[in-house]
Order: C-alpha cells, then structure tokens, then sequence
C-alpha cells in the first residue's frame, strides 16, 4: 500500500504555529512519515531548533517515521556539523544538497526532490552510496517516474503529489530584496508570508512564488486524479507539502482517494473546498508547462489511468 508522507515545512512560522501544526499531523494527520527540519535558510532554524526534539517524539509516539531533511545549500560548517551531528544520532536523513552525502560516511539516507534524479544513471550512484528512498524532481513526466520507480531496487519511489512545487534555490534571497533589505539583515520578513510572496508577470498575471532564498511555482500541484496510475507504476509514497490550510484535511482526502474509499473526481471537489482561490497545476507531470492545469476527466481519460 502506498504511504503518504509529509514534506518539510519550507516557509518560515513561528515557533508557536510550528509546534500547534506538529502536535495536530501527531494526533490526526494519516500520513506514515514526517520530514523536519530546515531547507531554505539554516538562520531560520534557530527559531525552532529547541522544539525538534519534542516535536520529533510527539510524531514517534503517534507512529510516524521522522526524517530530518538538510538544507538545499550547505555553505558553512555550522551546517555540516548540524548533519554530523544528526547521523551520529542515528536518525535518518533527508539529503537535499549531493554535496551533504559525503558528510553521511556511509550511512542510509532519503535522497530528496532536490537532487537531480533524473535518469537511471543517476538513481544507480545514489542508490550505490546508501539511498534507501528516491524523491524524484518534480520536473518529471509521468512517463519516466514510471521507469525510475522501475529501475529503483530500493523499492520506496517518492513523488511531490500536493503543494508550491520547489523549482530553484539560491544565495541571494529574494524575500529580503523585495523589502529592499539585505541577507545579512533580512529582518526575517519571510515571515510574513505564511505560504511564500507572489510574484507577478509584467501584466500581473501569476507566475511564481518567493520564499527567502527559494522560487516555487505560484500554483500548488495537485495529482489526485494520478495516484492509482501512479502507484501502479510503483510510486510507493506521495510527497504533501505542507501549507497555511488544513493539512489534516488535505492528508485525509489523499488517503482516501489513495485507499479507493473516495473518486478521484470527489476528491478534487472537496480539495478545492478546501483551497479556495488557490490555483491547482499538473503540467509537468502531463509533460507540458509546469504551470498548466488539465484534470484526467477533461480529456476523456479514466480517473486511474497514467498520464503520458
């Protein structure tokens, strides 16, 4: 049976609103794995660094697996020693940076959604270096998920199903120049914006989205409708990224689509209860532009079906 799992939290909330969002995903979320840790910006873990390993056993105790993820840019030895420190733990990590792997010595890790994978290639090296779980890019078609999910012998294949899709990483940040700040003194003014800054084409359309040093797409994706096809095709976790919404609500819709207790086509609609405005995207897994959105059933395909 396929596993959801909860991604790392990438935007930057107090500490208050992390540890009531953590404690409700430990008590009511049915999600099988939960990923914590810091990706964007290592500054901002000092707000929360203390309540990790609270949080870390309230999920434990509520039976979920916990992944500590890495930053997407390991750039001080501050940074490495933090991953040092976690493997000499013995806690399971989340690479995000390939530069981060040699830091492991040999250990197991989750090769994140960050890192390259987009060939067989590139799955064999990091499966020869301790990968137990591949997170392929979210750029992927279905089609080559589908052969990557093949060729995986780990047997755990994990896809980006629900949220801002991460595109890029950077060392400038972004959310501190559009409040003409600098990096060194952000102020942390990423803050406020709970889900990420919109950014708008010249004709104000939508586009993209901020978030410190990190580019999202503006529109979350959404693959309820590609599940069944997708783990077929031997997708064993699907990724929800976690949002300024009802988490535990979106987790129980996924799952209840993942299960067959719910229609795909239900499923959207109560999402879309749920999101409001928000728009929904599924281009890259459709091969097309990332930002398109075409559920199954507006081109005559069945909900389970892969597509193309």
């Amino acid at each position: 049976m396929s596993s959801l799992t909860l991604g790392p939290l990438l935007f930057h909330w107090t500490p208050a609103r992390r540890r009531d969002f953590y404690a409700r995903i430990a008590d009511e979320a049915p999600v099988a794995c939960v990923y914590l840790g810091e990706v964007v910006c290592s500054k901002r873990e000092a707000w929360f660094s203390k309540d990790l390993p609270a949080i870390a056993e309230r999920l434990r105790r509520a039976g979920k697996q916990v992944v500590f993820s890495t930053p997407a840019l390991i750039t001080t030895e501050r940074e490495a020693a933090a991953v040092r420190a976690r493997c000499d733990a013995g806690d399971l990590i989340e690479v995000n940076d390939l530069a981060c792997v040699q830091l492991l010595q040999g250990h197991r890790f989750v090769a994140g959604p960050l890192l390259n994978v987009f060939n067989e290639g590139a799955l064999a090296v990091l499966l020869r270096l301790g990968a137990v779980r591949i997170g392929v890019p979210v750029e992927l078609p279905a089609a080559a998920i589908a052969t990557l999910a093949r060729h995986n012998s780990s047997g755990e294949t994990e896809v980006f199903a629900f949220g801002r899709q991460p595109l890029a990483i950077a060392q400038r940040c972004y959310h501190a120049r559009a409040h003409d700040l600098h990096k060194d003194d952000c102020r942390f003014v990423c803050g406020e914006d709970t889900d990420g800054l919109p950014a708008t084409q010249l004709d104000g359309g939508p586009l993209l989205a901020v978030n410190g040093t990190q580019t999202l797409t503006h529109g979350h994706v959404v693959l309820l409708d590609a599940l069944a096809g997708l783990a077929a095709a031997g997708v064993s976790h699907f990724r929800l990224s976690p949002h300024a919404i009802d988490m535990v609500a979106v987790a129980t819709i996924y799952r209840a689509v993942l299960d067959g207790a719910t229609a795909a086509e239900e499923g959207l609609a109560r999402l879309r209860e749920i999101a409001g405005s928000i728009a929904f995207i599924n281009g890259y897994l459709r091969g097309q532009a990332g930002m398109n959105w075409r559920p199954a059933r507006e081109r005559g395909e069945a909900l389970k079906t892969m597509p193309a």
